[in-house]
C-alpha cells in the first residue's frame, strides 16, 4: 500500500454553529490524504501514528473544504491585477484624473505599435456627465501621448471606454461602447494581448497561486475562450494550483462537440484537474449600462433593457444543449431575464443555473427551486451597486440579491466572483452575502443575508471534510462564525491543499 501524501493532525474541523456539532466527528481530529488524493481518514488526535508522507500539526486551526468560485473570467482576472484601477470613480472628469496619472506614471518613448493603455472598474450610471472620446484624447494631448490607446473596461464588462487612436486600431467607433460592441472590443485586446502567450501564462500562473493563497481549491472559468483547450495546455504546462470546471461559449461549441465534450466530462491528458462546464449563454445585459431586461422600466425612462436573445431562440438553444449533453450557465440579472430564463429551462428540460439572479421575482424564486436550477451569486456585486439599485431599481430593492429567500426555497447557491468584476476572493462574497455591507454603512437589505453556514457551503468544494471526498482543503487562522464584517473579508488563510498538495502555507508563528 502507497504511504499518504499527507497527515493534517491537531485539526478542528469547522461545523455550523447554528446546528449541534456531530458527536462522530473527533475533536481535535487528525485527517489523513491518500496516495490517491481523498481523504482515508479521520481519527481523533495522536490515536493513529502518521505512516508516512508529509506530517503538519495545525495546532487547533480550523479545517473546512476548500473554497471554489464558481464564476470567473481568469484570464481577465490575471490581467487585471496589472492594469489601472477606476473603481470609485464618482465622475468621467475623475476617471481621466486617473488616466492622466497613469499615462505619466507609464510614458512611451514612441507610439509606433506602442501598447495601449488599459484600465478598468469604472462605474458610470450615475455619473453627471457622459464619457467622451474627447476626454481621453485631450488628455492624452496633455501629457504628450496623443496617438496613444487608451482602453477602459467598466466594473461588469459590459461597456468599454475608448479614445480615437483605439478606435483607429480595433476599428470600432470611439467613445462609449456598451453590449456587443463592448464585448467585440475586449475580445480584440484579448486577441492583441494573446501574442504574447508567455507573458500571459506568467499572469495566468501568479493568479493561480493568488488563488490558492485565499484558500480557493477550484474555478469555473468562463471566459470568452475555447476553455477545455486553454486549461488542457496550462496544466500540461504546469499550472496546478486549482482544479478547472471549462465553460464553454457558443461559438466554440462546435470544437467541443468535435472533441466528444459535454459537461462534466475529465479533459484528458489533465488527470482530472480540468472537466467540461456548461454552456455560457445570455438573456440580457447589465445593470449599470440599464441593459438588465426589467418588468418596470427604468427611472424617467420607457426603457426595460436588453432581452440578448430574439423570442424563442432562448428555449432552442437550451434544448439543443440538453441534446448534446450541456448544462447551461444562463446569465440573468433583471427580474424579467431570470422569469423568461425559467420559461427556457422548464420548456427545454435543461438543466444548469442562472447566473447573477440579481432581480427575481418572488413567484421565480419559487419556480427556481421547484426547477432544480442553481443560481449562481455573486454578493460583492451588491456593495459595488447598493447606491446603484437605490436608484435604477427604487421600491423594488427587497427582491434583489434575495439570497436568503432563495435559500429558504431550498435553491441550491454557487457562490462566485465574476471575477474581475470582482476579486477573485471568496471571504469578500462570503462576508458581503452575510453582513450585507463592508464598511459602517448599514446592511443592505438585511432581510435577504445567508447565515455563515450557508454562505460557506456555496463555496465549499465538497459538502464536508469526511473519508472518501477529494482532498481539497483549506486550513483557517479564525472562525468564521466569530467574525465581523471586516475580519471576515480579511481572513487569514493558513494552508491550502489540492488532492493532498499543499498549493499555499502561511503558518502564523
Amino acid at each position: 500500500m502507497k504511504p499518504p501524501l499527507l497527515t493534517l493532525i491537531g485539526a478542528r474541523l469547522w461545523s455550523d454553529p447554528a446546528f449541534p456539532r456531530d458527536a462522530t466527528v473527533p475533536d481535535p481530529a487528525d485527517v489523513t490524504i491518500g496516495a490517491e488524493g481523498r481523504v482515508a481518514s479521520i481519527t481523533p488526535t495522536g490515536t493513529v501514528p502518521p505512516s508516512g508522507g508529509r506530517v503538519i500539526d495545525l495546532e487547533g486551526r480550523w479545517l473546512m473544504p476548500g473554497l471554489v468560485d464558481h464564476h470567473v473570467h481568469f484570464t481577465m482576472w490575471a490581467k487585471h491585477r496589472g492594469r489601472v484601477g477606476l473603481a470609485g470613480a464618482r465622475s468621467a472628469d475623475e476617471v481621466v484624473d486617473v488616466v492622466r496619472g497613469a499615462l505619466v506614471d507609464h510614458p512611451v518613448l514612441s507610439l509606433a505599435d506602442v501598447e495601449p493603455l488599459v484600465g478598468s472598474g469604472y462605474q458610470d450610471a450615475l455619473w453627471p456627465e457622459p464619457p467622451t472620446a474627447a476626454m481621453l484624447d485631450e488628455v492624452a494631448v496633455h501629457v504628450g501621448q496623443y496617438g496613444r490607446p487608451i482602453v477602459l473596461i467598466s466594473h461588469d464588462m459590459h461597456s468599454v471606454w475608448i479614445n480615437t487612436a483605439a478606435g483607429e486600431r480595433y476599428g470600432l467607433p470611439a467613445g462609449l461602447l456598451r453590449e456587443n460592441a463592448a464585448f467585440e472590443a475586449q475580445i480584440l485586446l484579448e486577441a492583441e494581448e494573446m501574442a504574447d502567450p508567455r507573458r500571459i501564462e506568467v499572469l495566468v500562473s501568479d493568479a493561480a497561486l493568488a488563488a490558492a493563497a485565499r484558500g480557493v481549491t477550484g474555478i469555473m472559468d468562463l471566459e470568452m475562450a475555447d476553455n477545455p483547450l486553454v486549461w488542457a495546455s496550462r496544466v500540461t504546462g504546469g499550472i496546478k494550483a486549482l482544479r478547472v470546471v471549462a465553460g464553454v461559449y457558443p461559438h466554440h461549441l462546435a470544437e467541443s462537440l468535435a472533441r466528444g465534450e459535454r459537461t462534466g466530462k475529465r479533459v484528458p491528458g489533465t488527470k482530472g484537474q480540468v472537466t467540461v462546464g456548461p454552456l455560457k449563454v445570455f438573456a440580457d445585459g447589465a445593470l449599470n449600462t440599464r441593459t438588465a431586461w426589467c418588468f418596470d422600466s427604468y427611472p424617467g425612462t420607457s426603457d426595460f433593457g436588453h432581452a440578448a436573445q430574439a423570442r424563442g431562440d432562448l428555449e432552442r438553444i437550451l434544448a439543443d444543449a440538453r441534446d448534446v449533453g450541456f448544462d447551461v450557465a444562463l446569465h440573468a440579472i433583471g427580474d424579467r431575464a431570470v422569469s423568461e430564463a425559467l420559461d427556457a429551462f422548464a420548456a427545454s428540460g435543461a438543466g444548469g443555473s442562472v447566473e447573477h439572479a440579481q432581480m427575481v421575482r418572488e413567484a421565480d424564486v419559487a419556480r427556481m427551486a421547484a426547477l432544480g436550477i442553481a443560481a449562481g451569486i455573486h454578493p460583492e456585486h451588491m456593495l459595488d451597486d447598493r447606491e446603484v439599485m437605490d436608484v435604477l431599481w427604487h421600491g423594488r430593492t427587497q427582491r434583489a440579491f434575495p439570497y436568503g429567500d432563495l435559500a429558504r426555497a431550498g435553491v441550491q447557491l454557487r457562490l462566485g466572483s465574476d471575477a474581475p468584476v470582482s476579486p477573485l476572493d471568496p471571504w469578500l462574497g462570503i462576508s458581503a452575502a452575510v453582513h450585507r455591507t463592508r464598511d459602517e454603512s448599514p446592511a443592505w437589505e438585511p432581510g435577504n443575508a445567508l447565515d455563515i453556514g450557508t454562505a460557506l457551503t456555496s463555496a465549499w468544494a465538497s459538502p464536508a471534510v469526511r473519508p472518501g471526498v477529494q482532498g481539497d482543503l483549506v486550513v483557517l487562522d479564525a472562525d468564521p462564525s466569530e467574525l465581523d464584517a471586516a475580519a471576515l473579508r480579511e481572513m487569514p488563510v493558513a494552508l491550502t491543499v489540492l488532492g493532498g498538495r499543499v498549493t499555499h502555507e502561511a503558518f502564523d508563528s
